[in-house]
């Protein structure tokens, strides 16, 4: 037909822009597919799960300018597999990183060349999977792939307009038969919801070539389904009806020398249901239905750092899912701000949101860990520049994450910077009144960097075990009596000109390499616990405190290091705390900016939060 669209070829800004839109739409579909979430337990967060890892997705290419295909397929792929949560979440990752592997050293793709990486895709998934089951999303990309690479390759010189259009249409086809190959969907009338997820995502491509990325936009997902007030999932028998196991277990695990998928598979397939396991590059990403997730944690240390990892109890979703009179959400959704210092793949892992920090440059206004993060901010300090002033939030922002929280979950607890520190826990508690019908609970952490962030993700494990908003307020008001936090400056100009030191401080600290060991009382107060001769008496005496302050009840210990710029520090500390302490759970991560502005170049410090 004359005039109309044709795309011949996709290079990096038009895959990019494809694949955004793919997740704009995929995010959209949350509460429908967390509504008809039946299988495999019907605990109602696939749509939570898939949003937040093109969540993941979305922050990797925002800001991406690259012009190679390949390239902009590898980054949506590893940070797929970074943020991937959930069965729909791994699964989209892995169909991402097969993707990735099949337009390797390819510039631009062709309509014939897309449609074999499409396969690949779809055949890497199946290939992931430990035991495959038909009428899931495997069918689904199994199906689509056909269509898809049968186009391609067929006569007529099928365009990627075509493709796409064709493909939609079979995806549908292949979706709506998935409710009459499990019986589970076909009781519940309902389609697989990863399934749904992975359609809707096509659906955004083409909704993007028809009309637009901002027309795309403003589409209603899934507007040829129903919206009914209530969920299949109330109607479901006992969560476990199609699997014996009670925990969503996830685990991120770093390292250079990692074991290959087949390996780790074997290793942990005994004792587990959905097992899935992701390797990219420097990466595992490995997710399981277990009733010992403790096992499978310690197991995967011994393959290489475990960067985060998360247990949720489906049996305590399932029963939210039950009641939940509109909406399935999950019972408490955990807020932090960015002065947390919690390292980004465990707020993933966790699904916490984040209220970004200002700093004010001039005339410009930085978001914290958006517009400007630690590595940045760290050339600033190294330049010696005039650095930016800090500010709180506007009540808007926090408002914003208050609202992402609670849409998917029924209550919110913000876990924030000592209020004795800054106003940034008013101003988050004026925020809350002004949206008084949503459920939100605020805690004052009274700590500062990686010691909030320790108690945020005491309180997502808290509410992933099943623990209502008010006891998980109440049990961090307990764990932060018994956790504190010590801190060390290279200099203290930085402290003195933000006023949090006296200048008498500050001209004994710079003499003979005197080093302040600082901290927060229990009530958030700054204070000085004593001054140290270099960085190994300064780290010496940290270590000294801390054992001292360690309940004796406690069961085990968490810590946490930060640092700017310090990074021969961090692993003279680690060690430290490792032939200390047992091998414990330890965080690590750069002093975010808006922190780092007051510390300084060389700053660093320990948190710990005894469990028990």
């Amino acid at each position: 037909m004359t005039g109309r669209l044709r795309i011949a070829y996709l290079d990096g800004p038009r895959l990019r822009r494809g694949l955004l839109a793919a997740c704009g739409r995929g995010r959209r579909a949350k509460a429908e597919l967390n509504r008809i979430n039946v299988f495999p337990v019907p605990d109602g967060d696939t749509g939570t799960n898939l949003a937040l890892t093109l969540d993941a997705v979305t922050s990797a290419l925002s800001g991406s300018a690259e012009r190679r295909a390949d390239r902009v397929a590898a980054a949506a792929a590893h940070a797929a597999v970074l943020g991937a949560r959930g069965n729909c979440g791994m699964m989209i990752s892995q169909f991402l990183l097969g993707f990735a592997q099949g337009v390797e050293g390819r510039a631009r793709l062709t309509p014939d060349e897309f449609g074999e990486a499409f396969g690949e895709a779809s055949r890497a998934l199946y290939r992931s999977v430990d035991r495959p089951v038909e009428g899931t999303l495997v069918t689904v990309t199994r199906d689509s792939a056909s269509e898809a690479a049968g186009l391609a390759r067929g006569e007529g010189a099928a365009d990627f307009v075509d493709i796409m259009e064709r493909t939609l249409k079979a995806a549908r086809e292949s979706l709506a038969r998935t409710q009459y190959m499990l019986p589970v969907l076909a009781d519940a009338e309902v389609v697989d919801a990863g399934a749904m997820g992975f359609v809707e995502m096509i659906a955004g491509v083409v909704g993007l070539i028809e009309r637009g990325e901002e027309a795309d936009e403003a589409c209603v997902p899934v507007a040829d389904l129903s919206h009914p007030d209530w969920s299949p999932i109330a109607a479901t028998g006992h969560p476990f009806e199609h699997g014996s196991k009670r925990y969503c277990t996830e685990i991120l695990v770093e390292g250079e020398e990692l074991p290959d998928e087949k390996t780790v598979r074997s290793a942990l397939s005994e004792d587990s249901e959905e097992l899935l396991v992701i390797r990219s590059d420097n990466v595992l990403k490995i997710h399981l239905h277990t009733d010992h997730p403790r096992a499978a944690i310690d197991y995967c240390a011994t393959l290489g750092t475990v960067a985060a990892h998360k247990a949720e109890d489906m049996f305590a979703q399932y029963e939210a899912a039950r009641e939940a009179a509109g909406a399935v959400r999950r019972p408490v959704g955990i807020v932090v701000d960015s002065g947390s210092d919690l390292p980004d793949t465990v707020s993933r892992a966790h699904g916490i949101r984040t209220v970004p920090l200002l700093l004010l440059d001039g005339d410009r206004t930085l978001r914290d860990r958006i517009d400007i993060d630690s590595d940045d901010f760290l050339e600033r300090l190294q330049g010696g520049g005039r650095l930016p002033t800090t500010s709180q939030p506007p009540p808007g922002d926090f408002i914003q994450v208050y609202r992402e929280a609670a849409s998917e979950a029924e209550a919110v607890v913000a876990v924030l910077l000592a209020s004795s520190l800054s106003g940034i826990y008013q101003s988050a508690e004026n925020s809350a009144r002004m949206v008084s019908h949503l459920d939100i609970h605020l805690v004052d952490s009274r700590g500062a960097s990686i010691l909030v962030g320790l108690l945020a993700l005491k309180a997502a494990e808290l509410a992933e075990g099943g623990m209502l908003a008010e006891e998980i307020v109440a049990e961090l008001d307990r764990i932060r009596d018994r956790s504190g936090i010590f801190l060390t400056v290279s200099s203290l100009d930085r402290l003195i000109a933000s006023g949090r030191v006296s200048h008498v401080a500050g001209w004994l600290g710079g003499l003979l390499n005197v080093k302040p060991v600082l901290g927060l009382d229990r009530d958030g107060t700054v204070t000085a616990y004593g001054k140290a001769y270099g960085t190994g008496g300064a780290r010496k005496l940290m270590l000294k405190m801390i054992e001292e302050r360690i309940p004796a009840d406690a069961t085990g210990v968490r810590f946490g290091i930060v640092h700017v710029g310090a990074t021969r520090v961090v692993e003279q500390v680690r060690s430290a705390l490792t032939e200390r302490f047992g091998d414990p759970e330890i965080l690590v991560a750069p002093i975010t900016p808006v922190l780092a502005t007051h510390l300084g170049l060389g700053a660093w410090g320990i948190a710990y939060m005894p469990e028990g």
